[in-house]
């Protein structure tokens, strides 16, 4: 994995499914789009989120690295 994640702690979607506009781009840990991540959601196949205000909502890195280990390569 080219992109490493904390141990613990919290992930923003943009530090999940990248952002190649950002400066300098962030590459994706999971590539895919928004809108797939959030059917992925919805359906249970992807970690739900937790909202930490009315516009921040995080996912727990340890869901993330889960959800990447059971990922087929």
């Amino acid at each position: 994995m080219n992109n490493p994640l904390p141990e613990t702690g919290y992930l923003r979607l943009t530090q999940i499914l990248g952002n190649p506009k950002a400066n300098p781009p962030i590459p994706p840990i999971i590539p895919i789009s928004k809108s797939s991540w959030w059917a992925g959601v919805k359906s249970g196949q992807y970690p739900r989120p937790i909202k930490l205000g009315p516009r921040i909502t995080v996912w727990k890195v340890a869901d993330i690295l889960e959800l990447i280990s059971r990922e087929p390569a």
